[in-house]
């Protein structure tokens, strides 16, 4: 899972802004990616759920005709 150690500054006590190292910055942009990534195969999933599907087997067999 995706660690982070952030350094929170505050202004009157108050947290205003957390700041990362750069190293852990790329990783949690990777790690949203591929939420987003995920999010947007489960949509489309969901969207063709009951339609007719083919094997790879077959697919490479109809390509292969052609």
């Amino acid at each position: 899972m995706l660690e982070l150690h952030p350094e929170i500054l505050r202004t009157n006590g108050t947290p205003q802004f957390a700041v990362i190292a750069w190293a852990e910055y790329l990783k949690l942009q990777e790690f949203l990616e591929d939420a987003a990534d995920l999010m947007e195969l489960r949509r489309a999933r969901a969207e063709t759920a009951g339609e007719p599907t083919i094997s790879f087997e077959q697919l490479k067999a109809e390509l292969d005709e052609r």
